[in-house]
């Protein structure tokens, strides 16, 4: 344009004023409308003039319904590809990294799952690049790849995931078919981009956080909602906690108490919220501390159990977060059919606030503010 303006006026200085006629230049919407192409331009570019100036319009809340599985995992569906294949997905709040079956993996735990098939979507693209993620109970292996993912009334366009080669023989018994990790980018297997990362880049979310409500055994309305949280589901106050860490779902917790008395965490120790892990996971000295106080013994079956006739008289768990005492009643801890305990030990050097502390508590997962939000279940 510059050079153009530069030649007029040389033209218009010029002592040979010449006159050169304008070729009069359609509108591109005018030739694209004659051409029969309007249409599928718009589609494709979504050539919006309101996006620019208010992209909060276009942005959303979304509810993903789960499905509780014996208070064990809480599933949703999602879909990739196009046309859509859909798979059922564990949302884990404990990683980052986004992974399903394959067609091509021929491993005994892809065997009764659904498996995405690359040549079936014409939006897939292969990276080529290798992945590996690991859990406590398993790992798998493939290659990265993008496509489009729809989570909720949601449509991620080019979101990374892992098309699984391999899996452990333990997923063989799990209800999920893969699980999308909702943690920090910084757990991510080759810092792939976390899929709620990909909503709230693209615009999609009206608050860059997201909520999370579990249901108890055999009540439906689980769920997990993107972009907001609902009032409904929570009483009282909402205690909003900052994070000690933007790795995990990190908080710091600064007491363990039953009935007054300090069973672990004395002096303040660290936790993550993990809607990946069905248990309440702690370190070995706080669950042993735990399990004296409420008489556990090791049955016949090598599970820790309690007294059945005792489980009406058992105190609370009440770790104190931030100021604020979040009681876990012994109904939430003791499996009520076979008078075992939700409880585990873990090496990890830090607790694991799993589904049995997060069915008591609606949790509100902030990334704008790394906070992580805890009210009473209403």
């Amino acid at each position: 344009m510059k050079w153009l303006l530069l030649l007029l006026g040389l033209v218009v200085l010029s002592e040979c004023m010449v006159k050169v006629p304008l070729r009069k230049v359609k509108p591109l919407r005018d030739r694209l409308r004659e051409d029969g192409k309007l249409k599928e331009f718009l589609e494709k570019y979504n050539v919006d003039p309101a996006t620019k100036y208010y992209p909060s319009m276009y942005a959303q809340v979304s509810n993903e319904p789960m499905t509780n599985y014996m208070d064990m995992q809480y599933c949703g569906t999602v879909s990739i590809g196009t046309p859509p294949q859909q798979f059922n997905v564990q949302f884990d709040t404990g990683s980052s990294n986004f992974w399903v079956p394959s067609v091509y993996c021929n491993s005994y735990a892809c065997s009764n799952h659904n498996k995405f098939n690359p040549s079936s979507s014409s939006t897939f693209q292969s990276t080529g690049q290798s992945m590996s993620a690991g859990y406590g109970t398993g790992s798998m292996t493939g290659v990265f790849a993008y496509d489009t993912l729809q989570v909720g009334s949601l449509s991620i366009s080019n979101q990374i995931f892992g098309v699984a080669y391999t899996e452990a023989n333990f997923f063989y018994q799990m209800p999920f078919d893969g699980i999308l990790g909702l943690a920090y980018p910084s757990l991510a297997a080759d810092r792939a981009t976390p899929v709620f990362d990909n909503m709230w880049s693209q615009g999609l979310l009206s608050q860059d956080l997201f909520s999370v409500y579990l249901s108890e055994q055999g009540d439906s309305g689980s769920v997990v909602t993107f972009g907001g949280y609902d009032t409904s589901y929570f009483s009282g106050t909402m205690n909003w906690i900052p994070l000690s860490s933007e790795s995990y779902w990190q908080i710091t917790v600064e007491s363990v108490t039953m009935n007054g008395n300090v069973v672990a965490c004395n002096g303040g120790c660290q936790a993550i919220v993990d809607t990946g892990t069905s248990l309440l996971a702690g370190t070995s000295s706080g669950i042993a501390n735990i399990q004296s106080a409420i008489g556990a013994y090791q049955n016949s079956n090598g599970e820790v159990s309690v007294n059945c006739n005792s489980m009406g008289s058992l105190p609370d768990i009440v770790f104190t977060i931030n100021g604020v005492q979040y009681p876990v009643p012994a109904s939430a801890y003791i499996n009520q059919n076979y008078c075992t305990t939700y409880l585990q030990s873990t090496p990890a050097g830090f607790w694991i606030l799993g589904d049995v502390f997060m069915r008591g508590y609606y949790t509100v997962f902030d990334r704008a503010g790394n906070y992580v939000g805890l009210a009473p279940i209403a």
